[in-house]
Parts: structure tokens; sequence; C-alpha cells
């Protein structure tokens, strides 16, 4: 049950015109503007035990509606051992607050977040999960903070529900270049797992007008023997 472990932080990572998302696995809560794509191909993993074990894909994400981002993740999952279909997932991003200038004002946004059993047993849970997030951030001309997190219903027989959250701290250099690092954690996700925390160091790099390339990385510090000792997350970015 220790991989579902892995596999949390992994799909969460898998979720930034604006400010952020990825590379980080702590989300932002400026969703997809009006009648845009947001694509991401994607890769990620961690190491565990001797083994890595991550995902590729398509993470798609459309702005539907003001303040309204729908989000669609299709992943091929991977280890030491092989590979196969990932775990399919659905969210829809909703701004309740604005950002002001001027004040302490932040955006605010839910992100609900369904992940289907679409995996096989040894890369993910086989029952469905349901993560329910508030992400919260506020900017400060080059600098930007975000964060929150939620609770996600883990069922199974030995899964146990767990919260799960982080923060991020970014800056961008010029009208190219942001750099940024995190800090994250989710609690204890199965009987025989432990709770994980993790620090990430980030940056996304813009090529051209619609396309940008990203990355981060970087150790477990809690329980990383156990449950994690580093994980990478990189992605090629279009925006449409």
């Amino acid at each position: 049950m220790r991989r579902l472990g892995l596999a949390c932080g992994l799909l969460l990572a898998a979720a930034q015109p604006a400010w952020a998302g990825p590379p980080y696995v702590t989300d932002d809560p400026d969703p997809t503007d009006l009648s845009h794509w947001e694509i991401y191909g994607f890769a990620n993993g961690a190491h565990l035990g001797g083994d890595t074990a991550g995902e590729s894909g398509l993470d798609i994400n459309y702005g539907a509606a003001k303040d309204l981002q729908l989000t669609l993740v299709i992943p091929a999952a991977y280890d030491g051992s092989g590979g196969g279909m990932g775990v399919l997932e659905f969210a829809a991003k909703y701004r309740i607050l604005h950002e002001r200038e001027g004040n302490w004002t932040p955006s605010v946004a839910i992100f609900p977040r369904v992940f289907a059993p679409t995996a096989r047993a040894r890369f993910a849970s086989t029952r469905a999960n349901l993560l329910l997030p508030v992400w919260i951030g506020k900017s400060f001309g080059d600098w930007a903070m975000f964060g929150g997190g939620g609770y996600q219903f883990n069922p199974g027989v030995g899964n146990r529900d767990f919260w799960t959250g982080g923060v991020a701290l970014t800056r961008a250099l010029g009208e190219r270049l942001s750099l940024g690092g995190e800090v994250y954690h989710h609690g204890r996700d199965a009987d025989d797992a432990a709770a994980f925390s993790g620090v990430n160091l980030g940056a996304s790099y813009r090529l051209a007008d619609h396309w940008s390339l990203m990355g981060a990385g970087g150790p477990g510090v809690q329980n990383a023997s156990r449950e994690g000792r580093y994980a990478f997350y990189v992605a090629l970015q279009a925006v449409y």
C-alpha cells in the first residue's frame, strides 16, 4: 500500500500562465482564461525503495466560463516492472474571490477533483478518489505566494482518507523566466503508510508566445525512506 502514498504526490503534481500550478504540487486559484486552452505534456516520477514510478501524459485545461476551468488528465503509468494505463482525473476549478490590488484581498478558488479507478492496483487505488481543496493566492509585483489544500476521500480496504496541502513562493525574473519553491504535505493514506512532506524547487521558461518549458523537483523530508526519497515533474505547456 505504500505505493499509493507515492502515487498521491504524483497525482497532485499533475494538475501557469498567471503564476503556478504546474510544475508545483501546490496549486493556485487562477482558472484558465475564458475560451482558452492550457495543455501540458508532462512526465513525473518519484523514487522509493530502489524503484522509480510515475506517470506521463496530457493535462488538458479549458476556460469554459468566467472563473471556471474544466480539467482532464490522461496519463500512462510506469514503474520498474513496466507500464499501463494511469489514473484518469476530472476536475473543475471555480474562482470564488478575485485578488484586489492595493489591499490584502487574495484570489480564492475551489478545485474538486475525481480520480477514476482506471489504473492497475500496483499503480494506484482501484477505488475512485475525491479531493476537495481550497486554493488561495496573492501577488506582490514580481512575487507571488499561493497555497492551500483539502481533504481526499480514499476508500478501499487498508486505505485511509487524508488531508493534503502545500505553500509555494515564486518570482518572475523578466518576461520569460520564473523561479520558485514549495513545501507540501499529505497525511497517512493507508494503514501501512506514513504521513509525508517534501520540498521542491521549480522553474518555468517561456520559449515562445504560446509555449513554455517547466520543471520542478526535490527531496522528501518527512518519512522519506518509507514514502519517497525524491520526486520530479517536467512539462511542455501550450496556451491558446
